[in-house]
């Protein structure tokens, strides 16, 4: 064999034909910390590696969570949440060797706070899926979602010192950017359905290291900028939408949206949905699994998470407020 004919073979790769994605030249926001393609990846290699058996879950939270601990036969101890969004955990609570899962709802959970239930809980994990910009604090494990802030159809970090097993195979995320690229150069109805087709496929995704198209595909985003953005809409609608929430305070850094509580939030929404702003309902199995005069009910009813990201400014903020003082007025 030639040396030319043994580069080739090493390359392991074709040479020439049509171009393919460019290889971005950019960083990751999170460069340490270990990428897989979904946070219930992420959490699932937590439960392994850290040999978790037992582990005490807020109510208010979304139901594919509750699903890795079933598949890897973790029992689950369920609690509330008081008016000040502190877990209220049974007498004696938590036993030694069980965990503590606690979710940084729209960025309100300060470092501080985090250290705190550190030495009063122990063991924790702290899911920043709604606060991205917020760096894990040392020595405490913490779970990451780019989908939820990027244009990206999947991808997940995770910050810990357990040392998870990371020999896993890679995902591929092209199918997964179908609804992306299609709102992107059509519109968000005309691939809505694509969208929850793929999400509801996540369950059988596996656990994969994050995809070699997304973990690019992140090397190519203004972090800096977004965040930027994402504060200053925030900030506008702060002033044009005051709330009285629990999950009002501080403007975190590079929000995930803003939380704007009105007490009667299904109707909200679909008025809204006609004016074509688009509010999720955050966790619909609260709805369905918890009583109505409960804490937890009435938030994933009545508080609207409104869209504050990068792809806006002023004139949608205002646009938003405006709609939103209309139904009210009515």
């Amino acid at each position: 064999m030639s040396i030319a004919d043994r580069r080739i073979s090493d390359l392991k790769k074709e040479i020439g034909g049509y171009l393919e994605l460019e290889e971005a030249s950019g960083r990751e926001y999170y460069e340490d910390l270990y990428r897989v393609n979904l946070g219930r990846t992420a959490f699932l290699l937590l439960l392994r590696t850290r040999q978790i058996r037992k582990i005490y879950m807020p109510y208010f939270l979304c139901e594919s969570v509750f699903q890795v601990c079933r598949e890897n036969d973790t029992e689950m101890i369920f609690y509330y949440l008081s008016e000040e969004l502190e877990p209220v955990l049974p007498q004696g609570a938590p036993e030694e060797g069980t965990y503590v899962y606690l979710v940084n709802y729209y960025g309100c959970l300060t470092e501080d706070k985090i250290r705190y239930y550190k030495k009063k809980f122990g063991n924790i994990i702290v899911d920043n899926t709604q606060a991205f910009y917020d760096r894990p604090v040392e020595g405490i494990d913490t779970i990451y979602s780019c989908r939820k802030f990027f244009g990206v159809g999947d991808g997940a970090y995770l910050a810990t010192d357990a040392q998870p097993d990371m020999d896993l195979p890679e995902d591929h995320s092209m199918e997964h950017m179908a609804h992306v690229l299609g709102r992107y150069e059509y519109d968000a109805g005309t691939y809505y359905q694509r969208m929850l087709d793929t999400a509801a496929g996540f369950g059988s995704s596996g656990v994969r290291r994050m995809s070699r198209l997304t973990e690019n595909l992140l090397k190519t985003i203004d972090y800096e900028g977004i965040k930027r953005k994402r504060e200053a809409n925030y900030r506008l609608l702060a002033e044009l939408l005051p709330s009285g929430s629990p999950f009002n305070g501080e403007i975190p850094e590079g929000p995930f949206a803003y939380p704007y509580y009105h007490r009667n939030g299904i109707e909200l929404r679909r008025w809204l949905a006609g004016k074509k702003i688009f509010v999720p309902t955050n966790w619909k199995n609260v709805l369905r699994d918890l009583k109505a005069d409960t804490l937890e009910y009435q938030w994933s009813e009545n508080i609207l998470p409104v869209p504050c990201d990068q792809r806006y400014g002023r004139e949608e903020m205002e646009y938003i407020a405006a709609c939103i003082k209309e139904w009210e007025a009515l």
